[in-house]
């Protein structure tokens, strides 16, 4: 097959041209910077014009490389953004100093009135918080596990975020 049957695809589609060249398309991934990864672009790439539906193209060919510079680009941009949060989450990581003494401490005073106020609401109300919220169990699994209604758990978690709304108020006056 030569290069005009290629890149006209001889009527059979844009499907046929990417297959008919294959080989051109993946070196010029390895050469944009794809590397080994370059077979994994291509598999994409034939993905993407094989759920696409586009009419007629006037030059196929021209059209397939167009879209593989833009799947490589839109890799790259991907990998900068992955790069720079990385990076911002490494620098608000080395920013945070450890807390002082009297952060700790006030942390805990803190942290005490909150199991305070829990522990107030009875027993199967704090039981019903700290499945939900420390262990991820679900309200239905909840009931089951404490032997009442789904709406009781419902009842008992809104009590206890209630108070624990009201303790919020109290400590941030």
């Amino acid at each position: 097959m030569n290069r005009a049957d290629r890149e006209s695809g001889a009527g059979r589609g844009i499907e046929a041209v990417l297959l008919a060249n294959r080989d051109e398309l993946l070196r010029f991934l390895a050469v944009r910077g794809a590397g080994d990864a370059a077979e994994d672009v291509f598999q994409e790439l034939w993905v993407n014009i094989a759920g696409s539906s586009t009419g007629p193209i006037a030059q196929p060919l021209s059209y397939l490389y167009r879209a593989a510079n833009n799947l490589m680009l839109d890799r790259y941009r991907s990998a900068q953004a992955a790069r720079m949060r990385e990076q911002a989450w490494g620098e608000y990581d080395r920013d945070r100093a450890d807390p002082s003494a009297e952060q700790s401490l006030i942390s805990r005073e803190e942290l005490a009135r909150v199991d305070d106020t829990i522990n107030r609401l009875g027993e199967r109300a704090a039981a019903a918080f700290r499945c939900f919220r420390l262990e991820g169990m679900s309200q239905r699994d909840i009931a089951a596990r404490l032997g009442v209604s789904l709406s009781t758990v419902e009842a008992d978690l809104r009590k206890v975020y209630a108070a624990l709304a009201r303790l919020k108020g109290q400590i941030d006056e």
